[in-house]
């Protein structure tokens, strides 16, 4: 099944969609410098296949990518995959450019 990974700032999230369903959400608020990652949710249905895992992975490459944001993971499993992924840590604290 094809994997689509989508940024959707009108809705604040982020959405990987397997064809045409939405598989797992990640919601965050931007506060001024900073946005935080609020909450990580999978379709019980795609629970334990690492979907969230990398749509988390997706959002932090994109907040890397286009923004000087740093980022707050305000839920727990987004504070679990920063514990799994040290090499990512500096996105925690502010960014200066």
């Amino acid at each position: 099944m094809n994997k689509e990974f989508t940024h959707e700032p009108d809705a604040d999230r982020y959405v990987l969609r397997l064809g045409d369903e939405v598989a797992s959400v990640l919601d965050y608020r931007v506060l001024g410098d900073a946005i935080a990652m609020t909450r990580a949710f999978t379709n019980p249905r795609h629970r334990g296949s690492g979907l969230a895992g990398e749509l988390v992975a997706f959002a932090v490459d994109d907040v890397e990518a286009t923004s000087a944001r740093h980022i707050v993971p305000s839920c727990w499993y987004v504070a679990e995959w920063f514990d799994r992924h040290p090499e990512r840590t500096e996105l925690l604290r502010p960014r200066t450019t």
